[in-house]
Formats: structure tokens, sequence, C-alpha cells
């Protein structure tokens, strides 16, 4: 069994409540906070049955590992892991929509790309489990519920997972800016695995060449690239485009 893990913040802690309230193990709140933010989680709370522990905001921060908590932490239970990647797609009817992220090792971008990718209904984010970030109480935080809702698979080989998502006919999109056409040029109607790498350092040479074709996102200003949550937004947002 998972030992238990924790959730900060009042929308992480918010949608276990809301999805999974039997696994909230304690939840402790800030005692000098009580501004109507505040009163309105508690009567959630109560309405799920559950009750608090008072705490001051030094302890909150202990227990977080984090002063951003916002007042509100939680010890809850790991929900199950049920599908496996193959399963996910295997119960997937329409064209699947992926994110893809290389090298993603920054808990608040992975947290914001996790939190774009439920907006944009995406169902499913990859990842390396080496040159990555899991998913901690940070990337919680700053994923503001959607750590919770977002399959978020670490595989072992980044390279054969898009081999087999291509076997699968999943189109892997690679965004380079060694693109030759730009993302607004390509289809992503069809089951599509956006590849995006980490700030900086990009897509790594294998995961180029595995990709069935790369894209850029046009630059008009003076910057040379974009942080990987502002670049997942967009591409999964092009897709949502395109699909309505």
């Amino acid at each position: 069994m998972s030992s238990p893990k924790v959730l900060f913040g009042f929308h992480a802690v918010g949608v276990r409540l809301r999805t999974a309230p039997q696994s909230i193990l304690e939840i402790y709140v800030e005692t000098a906070r009580r501004d109507a933010r505040m009163r309105q989680f508690l009567q959630k709370v109560q309405e799920a049955g559950l009750k608090t522990i008072e705490a001051d905001a030094l302890r909150l921060s202990r227990l977080a590992g984090s002063a951003g908590h916002q007042g509100v932490v939680a010890r809850v239970e790991a929900l199950p892991v049920t599908n496996s990647l193959d399963d996910l797609l295997d119960g997937i009817a329409v064209p699947p929509l992926l994110l893809v992220l290389d090298g993603v090792t920054d808990p608040h971008n992975l947290g914001a790309c996790l939190r774009v990718a439920d907006g944009a209904g995406a169902h499913a984010v990859i990842a390396p489990k080496d040159h990555a970030v899991g998913l901690n109480a940070t990337v919680a935080k700053v994923a503001s519920g959607a750590a919770e809702t977002v399959p978020y698979f670490m595989v072992t080989n980044l390279a054969r997972t898009l081999g087999e998502l291509k076997e699968r006919n999943i189109w892997c999109l690679g965004l380079s800016e060694e693109g030759t056409q730009t993302l607004y040029q390509s289809d992503l109607k069809g089951p599509t695995a956006l590849v995006l790498g980490a700030e900086g350092a990009g897509l790594r040479q294998l995961t180029k060449k595995t990709c069935d074709a790369l894209v850029s996102i046009p630059m008009l200003g003076a910057v040379e690239s974009l942080n990987v949550s502002v670049a997942s937004g967009i591409c999964l947002y092009e897709a949502v485009r395109q699909r309505l």
C-alpha cells in the first residue's frame, strides 16, 4: 500500500475533497485565517462529513514543505493508478490528445503543464522516469487540482514509448525551432501526441529523431523561446480549436 502524501492549497485539497473525500486522512487549517474563502472551504469539509485540525502557519509550512499552503494542508492516501497507458488508450473512443514532456524537471512547470492539459481535455501527460519531476506536493499545488484528474505516466524509455504510440497511428509532433513548418500548418484533428522539451534545452536528439515531424511556434519578438507550460497551452489549445 502506498504511503500517505501531502496536498496543500485550496485548489489541490478542494479537488480531492470533491472527487475522493474518503481518501483524506487529515485536514489542517490555519487557526488565524477565517476569511470568506476559508469559510467556504470549511463548509465543503463539513458537507463531506470530515473534520479539521487547527494549526498555526509555521506548522502548516512544515507539513507542506512550502510557505505557499494558503492555510490548508491535507494528508491523503495515494489514489490507485488503475490504468496503464495502453489501457487508457484502449478505452478512448475519440482521437487521443497526449502531451509528452521531455526533460521537464521544475515542479512549477510540470504543475502548470498539468493544469493546461486538464483545461484542454488532454487524455494524459507522459514523461521519462529519468530527467523529469514526479508528482510532489508543489506540483499538486501549482496544478490546482489537475494532478488529481490528468493521468501522468512516467515511462522507462521515452523513445520506445513514442514508437509504441506511432504503432497505434498516433502522430508524434515535436516542438522545435528546427521545425520546417509552424504549429498552425499542422493537422491536429487526428490522434496526436504533442512532444515538448524543457525550456532552454529543448528536445533531446533521440526524441527529435523519433518524432514523426517537428514544428515551431512563430516567435515574432526578441525572445527566442517560451516557457514549456506556455508552449504546452498554445499547442494543446490549437488542437482544441481544430477539433471543435
